[in-house]
Parts: structure tokens; sequence; C-alpha cells
């Protein structure tokens, strides 16, 4: 191997790169092709990528702005609609998981401390593989995508206390370990945390991030910094890099400049968290694995069918949609590289051997790489499972409510509440149109609905959401989502149930107008086309308007 950092950093990412192209002409999740790499590149394979490598510290600097970028789209208002759910979730989660984690290692003949630790490795999951995964979606601002957000928070803390616990524990020199003052004390450190995030959040942020945005450079040098510094401050206090640097973007959330900061650091998020992956598979060691694969197949189930089923029967109880607990329950079905961090802890206090820590790992292996798939087709394993999920929702799913005034006439059901959509809204609104919005973000329903407007949480993929409405008495469906997939299964759900009004949907380009009209599409709309040309005729209102075979502009229902 060149001996030359610079050279092998510039063979790890050609490689990564090659990987890439590979998947995607196999339409294979990159993250596992990264990982795959990761394992060619560590000591399984090449040996060419350690814990001790530079890589390490690239992998860090992802992780960190993985967790700000997550943060900077959480308002607190956003994190006390969202808190209860995720804490008993994530609380309930992990005690389940342990406890029935805990049999299944005794009765696959492990050792008390074995199962022990195996089951407390089964209940943590990847918080950066999920983020990942839900941004490529974007769907982290989906009520699922906050609510996993927030019980994989829940988790970071968890593994903390659990560290501290299984040091305090595994002291074998006879010290004298206070394990209920060392969990004060870290209780307190948190406290002081949350308490200066607060006071810079108040105080100091806004106006020094008003001082900044003068030079977008800086601007962007600071959000880096204060991202490194929170996660640095967290690993500090005894918690975890995700949970700082998560405060840290929590901290600017509320700020104006957040969107700016978060659009330009994606990029920069996306080329480190390589790093992640390749060094999440350099750590993981195959040549301890071939006796453990029974073993590590019983719990990979487990992990992968039993961990979402415990989080959508909690989420059920608490009254929300078994759509909404199964997507945010597939969350859960992987281990975390925190359940490898716990696995080698155990090793270096002499509580397991390396069979057990290999018995982890390749549970770890499985378990990302099958989840990655489950959660990329979350809605197709949805639309095929959902018949017998039905046990996992209360009668009455009071937490995303179901009344759309049924016994009300509605002119438009307008879906998507972004640019385009809040501005056909304000429109249609101005020219007395009964109206009725739908959007998938909470915040969004929030603030529309404190506008005055009829909105609603709801996901146009979603066809029971969908036959929940009151479509016998909606004239017009417009979707203003431009996403040909989306439109597609809301056409379809439409269909299903026997909808007799008219629909309108949204689509980015001409190209699309012939074939949606050829399905039953009544209107087709094309944002940026249609506004042009309503500004060409305002300014040359002499002209004729386009001829009616031409897309229709966006306009109110005829």
């Amino acid at each position: 191997m060149p001996d030359s950092v610079f050279v092998q950093i510039g063979i790890i990412l050609g490689l990564a790169v090659a990987g890439g192209i590979l998947a995607r002409l196999f339409r294979q999740p990159l993250i596992v092709v990264f990982i795959a790499v990761g394992i060619l590149l560590g000591p399984s394979g090449l040996g060419m990528v350690t814990h001790t490598s530079e890589i390490e510290l690239f992998a860090r600097l992802g992780i960190a702005l993985l967790l700000f970028v997550v943060g900077l789209k959480l308002d607190l208002h956003v994190i006390r609609t969202v808190g209860p759910v995720a804490l008993v979730s994530g609380l309930g989660q992990v005690i389940f998981t342990s406890i029935i984690g805990y049999l299944i290692g005794l009765l696959l003949g492990l050792s008390h401390m074995a199962a022990i630790y195996v089951a407390v490795a089964l209940t943590f999951s990847s918080t950066i593989i999920i983020v990942k995964l839900l941004s490529d979606k974007r769907e982290v601002d989906a009520l699922h995508g906050r609510i996993a957000v927030g019980f994989l928070i829940v988790q970071d803390i968890v593994v903390v206390l659990v560290m501290i616990g299984l040091t305090a524990f595994g002291q074998a020199d006879g010290e004298d370990v206070n394990m209920g003052r060392e969990v004060l004390t870290i209780l307190a450190k948190g406290a002081v945390m949350l308490v200066a995030v607060a006071a810079l959040m108040r105080y100091v942020l806004p106006a020094l991030l008003h001082f900044l945005a003068r030079s977008s450079e800086l601007l962007m040098l600071f959000a880096i910094a204060w991202a490194i510094l929170g996660a640095a401050a967290g690993d500090a206090l005894g918690f975890s890099k995700e949970v700082g640097a998560f405060l840290a973007g929590i901290s600017i959330a509320s700020t104006p400049w957040r969107d700016q900061i978060a659009a330009r650091l994606v990029s920069m998020r996306d080329f480190l968290l390589v790093f992640f992956f390749i060094d999440l598979g350099a750590s993981l060691e195959l040549n301890t694995l071939g006796a453990q694969l029974l073993p590590a197949m019983v719990f990979s189930l487990f992990v992968l069918i039993g961990n979402p089923f415990i989080v959508m029967a909690i989420m059920g109880v608490m009254g929300y949609r078994k759509r909404t607990g199964f997507l945010a329950g597939l969350t859960v079905a992987q281990i975390s590289e925190f359940s490898l961090i716990l696995a080698a802890m155990g090793l270096t206090l002499g509580h397991l051997d390396q069979q057990t820590v290999g018995l982890i790992t390749l549970v770890g292996l499985i378990t990302i790489s099958l989840s990655t798939y489950m959660i990329l087709y979350s809605h197709q394993l949805y639309q095929w499972l959902a018949p017998w999920l039905s046990i996992f929702e209360r009668q009455v799913t009071y937490r995303e409510g179901d009344a759309h005034g049924a016994d009300e006439d509605v002119d438009v059901l307008l879906i998507g509440l972004g640019r385009f959509g809040t501005a056909l809204a304000e429109s249609l609104r101005d020219r007395d149109c009964r109206l009725l919005a739908v959007d998938f973000d909470p915040e969004t329903v929030r603030n529309h609905a404190r506008r005055g407007y009829r909105v609603h949480y709801g996901d146009a993929e979603d066809p029971e959401f969908i036959a929940s409405l009151p479509l016998s008495r909606i004239r017009w469906v417009v979707s203003t989502v431009r996403n040909d997939s989306i439109n597609q299964m809301l056409l379809h759900a439409l269909r299903q149930q026997d909808y007799a009004g008219k629909v309108a949907l949204t689509t980015a380009g001409q190209r699309n107008v012939r074939r949606l009209q050829n399905e039953g599409v009544d209107l087709v709309l094309i944002p940026y086309t249609d506004a042009a040309r309503e500004a060409a005729a305002r300014l040359a209102p002499e002209h004729e308007t386009p001829p009616p075979d031409a897309a229709p502009s966006a306009g109110g229902p005829q």
C-alpha cells in the first residue's frame, strides 16, 4: 500500500466512486456499497483502513454535520409536539427489546453476561444511517421522520447511561465506584449544557448570526465550527457527539438563516459521510463470524421484524395511524455502530469473548444491509403489508386527526403547501373557494392553521388517508407535489375510492402533460411555465391567450 496518506485517500475515494457507479447501474443503495468498500479496505481485506487512520477523523466530522443539519430543521415547538411519543416509543423499544433479546440469548445457550450484552446491543439503532436515508428520501420533515429522529436521540442518551453503568459494574480492580453518583453527574452536565444552549439561543446567537450573515463565507465557516464545537462539547461532557451536534443545530433552528446554512452544508455532509460508512465497514472483522451464523440469523430476524413491531404497538396505543407507526418502526430495524462499540467495551472489561463480539458484529452487518433496503422501499412494503397491520391501529387515531369536515362541501382539496401550494392556496382563498389543505409536514400544517386555513396532516401516498377524506363532497383534488410516483399513487387511490370529481396534478415539465391527460387528469399544472405565460399575458395584453390544447395555467376550479 502507498505510504502517502493523500494517495491512500485518493484510492479510497476512487474505489467508492467505482462502487457507487455499480450501485447505480444495478439500483442498489449507496450505503451498502460504501460499507462493502470499507470491508474490502479494512483488516478483513486489504488492511488499508484502520481505526487509527485519518478516515476516522473525516467520519466524525461527517457525523457532526449530519446531526447538525437535522437539528437545524427542528424548532423547539416541533420537539414539544413529537417529544412525548419519541420518549415513550424510544424507552419502550429499549426496554422490550432488551427483555426479549435477553431471553432469546439464554435460549441460544449464551451465558447470562453475554445475553445481557447482546440484548442491550440489539436495542440501539444507527442514528447516522437512518437520518441519512430519511434525508435522501426527503422524509426527515414528515411526521414519522421527526418521531424517528426523536427516539433515536433518546436511544443515544440511553447508550451513554448504559456505558456508564457497564464501566462502573466492570471495575475488576476493586475500585469503589458509585454508579448513582456517576449517573447524577452526567445528568447535571446535561442540564448545564441545555441551559447554556438556551441562553445562547436567547441572547447571543440571533445577533451574532445577523452580523455574520453579511458574508456568506463567514456564515458557513461559523456554522461548520458551531457544529464541530457542539459535537466536541457533547463528547467532553460525557454525551455522544451526535447529541452535541444535534443541540448545536437546534440552537440556530429558529433563526432566519437556517435554510441557507442547511442547503450549503448538504454536499459537504454527504462527502464526509462516505468516510463514515467506509470506516464502519472497516471495523467489521469477518474472520471469526462463521461459527456464529445461526444465532446471528435468529437475532437479525428479531431486530428486522420484532423491533418495528414493538414501535408500531407503542405508537398504535398512543393513537397514531398504522402507516405512521410502520414507517417510524422500520427505522429501528438494525443495530448501531454503538452496538459494536459496546461489544468492544465488553471484550475490554472481560465480560465477553471474541465469539460473542463476532456474533454482534455479524448481526450488525446483516441488519444494516437489509434494513437499508427496507427503509428505501418502505412505502412499497407498507402497501403490501397494510391489510395485516390493522391490529396496530386504534379505531380512532386521534393523534393525527381524522375529522376532515365531512359535513361541509369542499371546492378544492389542495395537497402540498410548499411555495407553489401556498401561493395557490392564497389565490383560491381570495376567490372565496372552500378550501381544505393537506401537508405531510406537521410544522407547515400548524403554521397554516394559525393563519386560518382548514388544514390537516396527511400523506398523498397513504391510500387509507385518502379514503378517510370526504371525497363525495370535494369538487377538485389538486396536488402541487411535482413527484410523478406520488401523483400516480394519489390517482390510483382516488380511483379505488370511485372519486367522481375532477383532478389536477402538477408536473415539472411539458413532456408529462400528454401522458397525464391520457390517464384522465383534468388539469395539468406546470408552475414555472404557467407563471411565465401569465406574466407574458399581462405584459402583452393585446395578444391572445394560449390555445386550449396547451398546458392550462394554474387558476381556480372551473
